[in-house]
């Protein structure tokens, strides 16, 4: 992207009616993300659904973070279970007034925020889906070589396909592809980050959200700023999707309720229409022979969450997830 998006000055005269107010004397704003492809385009696409309002001047920063510094270690390990490893670094530049906005993917991003940080209104989602490159689910022959570093995946596709052999891989969505002309049958990746990245003709199969239910908060960006940057936080907001935000914020409640990361097999998908969010989740051991499921409707994201984390629990949920919290070998 351009090191920078100069707007004009005069940008509250053409906002819609009922849009956002101006952010005080802010002339330049700092969007900082990962310095992947990946979190670049996440950062164009945010710039481009606030260009029909333009406030500023938007630069563009790279962040580095713990996980693009170590792409060896099993993600379980590095993060402690807890996750943050994309994203805290991250947080701590916002924190310290180095930035003024960070752009996560949602999934990376611990359900406990910061104190003094807050996340704006979630922009439109993208595809929340999975998707299997180089062969079909019922078409990997048995003994196939799948490629994820995700426990989540790992503990459905084992769950299904029990005769596959699941690789542990790492890495960008680039790299993790061209390991399919390196012995792999195929590989596991959010559809969302193929899209974002032009490659959907990589996409063999999108993976049913009813069996395979993907990360909380999967294809959307999580907009974080500083609780004080308030006109900064409520020009955001007007650009969110209120229908985007309820669903990723039960998905997200399910998975604080759990008191899971974003690097244990919880999975969860909600869709919301006309007021009414239906909340699917499911748990998934790690070896695949125990999984509990269920759905729940309502209006309000955080009961449906803590609604259908009540009823994992009653299924059997806490004994799988003490399982997998026990501290992982090093």
């Amino acid at each position: 992207m351009p090191a920078s998006l100069a707007v004009s000055p005069c940008w509250f005269r053409r906002c819609p009616a009922g849009g956002p107010g101006r952010v005080g004397n802010v002339e330049t704003v700092i969007v900082g993300a990962r310095g992947s492809r990946l979190a670049q385009v996440m950062v164009r696409e945010l710039i481009g659904l606030l260009s029909s309002c333009p406030v500023v001047t938007f630069k563009a920063r790279s962040v580095m973070t713990d996980g693009d510094r170590d792409r060896r270690t099993p993600l379980r390990v590095l993060g402690g279970g807890g996750g943050g490893v994309f994203t805290t670094r991250l947080e701590e530049e916002l924190a310290a007034g180095r930035i003024d906005v960070a752009v996560h993917s949602l999934k990376d991003l611990p359900t406990a925020s910061p104190d003094g940080l807050v996340l704006a209104v979630t922009p439109p989602r993208a595809d929340a889906l999975d998707a299997l490159c180089g062969a079909t689910l019922d078409g990997l022959r048995p003994g196939a070589r799948v490629g994820t570093g995700s426990a989540r995946r790992i503990a459905q596709l084992t769950a299904v396909r029990p005769d596959v052999e699941v690789v542990p891989i790492r890495g960008n969505v680039p790299s993790r592809l061209a390991q399919l002309k390196s012995g792999l049958d195929a590989v596991v990746l959010a559809a969302c980050g193929l899209r974002r990245l032009g490659l959907d003709d990589s996409i063999t199969e999108l993976l049913d959200a009813s069996v395979f239910p993907p990360s909380p908060g999967q294809g959307a960006l999580a907009v974080q700023v500083r609780a004080a940057d308030r006109e900064l936080l409520e020009m955001l907001n007007a650009y969110g999707d209120p229908d985007a935000d309820a669903a990723v914020r039960a998905e997200r409640a399910l998975l604080a309720a759990l008191h899971g990361g974003c690097s244990v097999p919880v999975g969860a998908y909600a869709t919301s229409r006309d007021g009414v969010l239906t909340l699917a989740g499911q748990v998934t051991s790690l070896d695949g022979r125990e999984r509990v499921a269920g759905t729940v409707t309502g209006a309000d994201p955080e009961a449906a969450g803590a609604s259908l984390a009540a009823l994992l629990r009653e299924r059997g949920a806490d004994a799988i997830l003490d399982q997998i919290r026990e501290p992982a070998p090093r």
